[in-house]
């Protein structure tokens, strides 16, 4: 089971897409900033764009191919798009939605309409839908037509933070099922939301730029995202350019610390670390500790925020902040110094 993609499209006179991966079944996650080229290349397999040249395949089966001259429309390549607003038929009912793809009949459409909690709005319009029924319909409508490939183009980005969570954990349990009863053999989710990938996405995919700039195991990308903007993109707030000191040590410029690493040092050009793996320097180590010269501080739901420099920076550039969370239910109070883990320091290169 897998999608395969390998494509050139040029889109304007500054940015082309240029993509050449694979999934290797279940969920392979897009993650990357807005204009990356995600929304593209969902389009692009599912037949609305066509690239200018290059391969579309799913479970092996050629959906485009330049070479052979082979563009199959939307409707005979099988794949289900949820797209962002849903994109329900305005004039049909939430029944005749679900109903609507070739392939999805009445017999199937009640199945999907008790699973998702529509019984009893088969009758209505997706005007008289609140927006978590608009999208239950969606995916209703895209299940019953049993798509070979499900994309999704950020699915939850219209809901509020409570009902997105409960639609991620009902797409959890689709995707899981996918060996079990066959519900999604292929999927792809486009975001810019690193929760939901992480939570979902057993596969990740890190766009920049219209092409992907790194691809493996989302666990393993989080834990070492190797470039500099794939840590930006997971969500790492402190990044700072090193100077090598020797082999296992930098010296960090934007923060005026030494840092001893993990690994070796060699080839890298920054140096990261998350504001969660910040630790209080409560035993002194003589190594990876600063002195904290607090800038700004914030209180969110559950964390406390700190923003702070390091207060032994000898001028002005190496005074960029650096933020450390923490919970709000740990009772810690503000160190004077805190320890950064060599474990934990994340080697970049631009």
């Amino acid at each position: 089971m897998s999608i395969r993609v390998s494509i050139r499209k040029k889109l304007s006179p500054a940015f082309t897409l240029e993509l050449d991966f694979e999934s290797g079944g279940g969920c392979l996650g897009i993650l990357g900033p807005s204009g990356s080229g995600k929304s593209i290349t969902l389009k692009c397999i599912a037949g609305i764009e066509t690239p200018d040249e290059g391969l579309i395949a799913v479970d092996g089966r050629i959906l485009f191919d330049s070479a052979k001259r082979v563009n199959l429309r939307p409707q005979e390549r099988r794949t289900g798009y949820l797209f962002q607003n849903y994109a329900l038929f305005p004039n049909m009912t939430v029944l005749e939605n679900i109903c609507a793809p070739p392939g999805a009949g009445r017999a199937g459409a009640s199945g999907w309409i008790e699973r998702f909690g529509l019984a009893g709005l088969e009758k209505r319009y997706p005007r008289q839908l609140s927006g978590g029924q608009q999208q239950r319909a969606a995916l209703a409508r895209m299940l019953a037509s049993s798509p070979e490939a499900a994309l999704f183009d950020e699915p939850f980005s219209a809901l509020d933070s409570t009902l997105r969570e409960y639609m991620q954990l009902q797409l959890q349990e689709l995707l899981g099922e996918r060996e079990g009863e066959g519900v999604f053999r292929n999927a792809i989710l486009v975001t810019h939301n690193r929760d939901e990938v992480y939570r979902l996405c057993p596969e990740l995919a890190v766009m920049s730029g219209g092409s992907v700039m790194v691809k493996g195991g989302t666990r393993e990308i989080f834990k070492n995202p190797r470039l500099v903007d794939a840590a930006r993109l997971t969500g790492c707030k402190n990044i700072s350019p090193v100077k090598r000191l020797s082999e296992n040590e930098v010296f960090a410029l934007d923060w005026g610390l030494t840092l001893r690493l993990n690994g070796s040092a060699g080839g890298i050009t920054h140096v990261g670390i998350r504001a969660h793996d910040l630790v209080p320097a409560e035993i002194p180590r003589g190594f990876n500790e600063v002195r904290l010269s607090v800038s700004r501080t914030s209180c969110e739901p559950f964390e406390e925020v700190v923003l702070f420099t390091n207060a032994d920076a000898k001028d002005a550039a190496e005074k960029k902040e650096i933020w450390w969370k923490y919970s709000k239910y740990s009772g810690q109070s503000v160190p004077r110094r805190l320890f950064l883990p060599p474990e934990a320091l994340l080697p970049l290169k631009q």
